[in-house]
């Protein structure tokens, strides 16, 4: 887009090719002609980007200066807008990049986590004597509490004879289900 006549000045919107996901880079650039053009080099800023970092867009200021002045007695613009087109398609597969080895890292934690889930502590004879203690005290307790309900329990329970002894019906109950 052309936005003056004097001195000549315009913008370029440079995108990157399409990455994954169709996530794309841009950056619109402003150049202005001097006077001595092409033997001086032409100001150039970045008017706007989208989807770069800072650090990107400096990396793209110093692509442009570093063109500009091996460019120098020529005609420059096209070059300095393909390098910096060449430079938004490395930031998109560094993006590319950085995700899969975010993605890897990710993997290789969850592996982690898994064989640590799996390997458990090592056994030793501390460790061994400590866990015995404790699981023997368990079992006693759960012992005593067993004998207490039983203790209970027995109390009020009634043993088979004195059953038959306190009801005479159940003398001929067998006889009377089998006969049935």
């Amino acid at each position: 887009t052309v936005l003056s006549e004097k001195p000549t000045t315009f913008t370029i919107t440079v995108t990157s090719e399409a990455g994954e996901n169709d996530e794309t880079v841009q950056t619109t650039l402003k150049f202005t002609y001097g006077e001595k053009y092409p033997d001086e080099t032409p100001l150039y800023e970045i008017v706007s980007q989208e989807n770069l970092d800072d650090n990107d867009v400096t990396n793209i200021i110093k692509l442009l200066e570093q063109q500009a002045e091996e460019n120098l007695g020529m005609v420059m613009i096209f070059t300095l807008v393909s390098a910096v087109q060449e430079k938004l398609n490395e930031i998109v597969d560094q993006i590319k990049t950085r995700r899969e080895e975010e993605k890897k890292q990710k993997e290789r934690e969850a592996e982690e986590e898994e064989k640590q889930r799996f390997h458990g502590t090592p056994v030793t004879i501390e460790n061994f004597l400590n866990w015995k203690a404790k699981f023997d005290a368990e079992l006693l307790e759960i012992k005593r509490k067993k004998m207490k309900e039983e203790e209970q329990a027995g109390k009020n329970k009634l043993s088979g004879k004195q059953l038959f002894e306190m009801d005479h019906n159940l003398d001929t109950s067998d006889i009377q289900f089998l006969e049935e």
